[in-house]
């Protein structure tokens, strides 16, 4: 049996420090092999990297070159230097959140995060969902579950989660697995609502009479 290629080693810098990354590895991996803290909201380990909450953005110096990055999806190369904290970087993780704070302002995930980069949780006028899109739980019962009972509907402003619920009503009870991955509380209420709606298009029948 052939022996497994091995990937080559990349030494890059985080923060000053010198962090030694396997080849393929994005930035965030490579942080956080080492120990070093990058908020993200939309990644997992178990999924495929998403991009789409951009609190990972980080700054990242090639060869002089300069640019802000999603940590989650850019990978490691040699001579890469990066920074997770600059005032570029921090400007705009303040401005994600205060946004994200708007639609959940009770999220204790947000408020911690809000505490460490200054962000104003009344800057934006409340528009409370309770969902910040982050899309875990689609794509976690999507990419691991391969139910595909959870699904986005509307786009824009207007974008949300919804369960399936002729999928919800069968898969969703014994699973919850979703649950857990939420920062907010958003996901419980849905699933309640679908359950209902569930119920509500396939009553039980009407007992018989005696």
């Amino acid at each position: 049996m052939a022996k497994p290629k091995k990937q080559n080693e990349i030494v890059i810098k985080i923060d000053g420090k010198e962090v030694k990354a396997s080849e393929g590895m994005t930035v965030l991996e490579a942080a956080q092999q080492a120990d070093i803290f990058i908020p993200t909201l939309c990644h997992h380990e178990k999924l495929e990297p998403y991009g789409v909450c951009r609190l990972c953005t980080v700054e990242i110096d090639v060869s002089g070159w300069k640019k802000l990055v999603a940590a989650c999806l850019y990978h490691v190369e040699k001579d890469l230097v990066v920074n997770t904290r600059s005032e570029k970087v921090d400007k705009i993780r303040k401005m994600i959140l205060e946004f994200l704070l708007a639609h959940a302002p009770n999220s204790p995930q947000l408020q911690e995060l809000a505490e460490v980069y200054g962000a104003d949780k009344d800057r934006f006028e409340k528009e409370s969902s309770f969902c910040i899109l982050c899309g875990l739980c689609v794509r976690y019962c999507d990419e691991v579950k391969k139910k595909n009972a959870i699904g986005y509907v509307n786009n824009g402003a207007r974008r949300e989660i919804r369960f399936i619920p002729e999928i919800a009503a069968t898969e969703c009870l014994n699973c919850k697995e979703c649950f857990e991955l939420c920062p907010t509380s958003y996901l419980q209420a849905a699933f309640v609502l679908a359950e209902a709606v569930a119920h509500s298009e396939n009553p039980s029948p009407a007992p018989s009479a005696k």
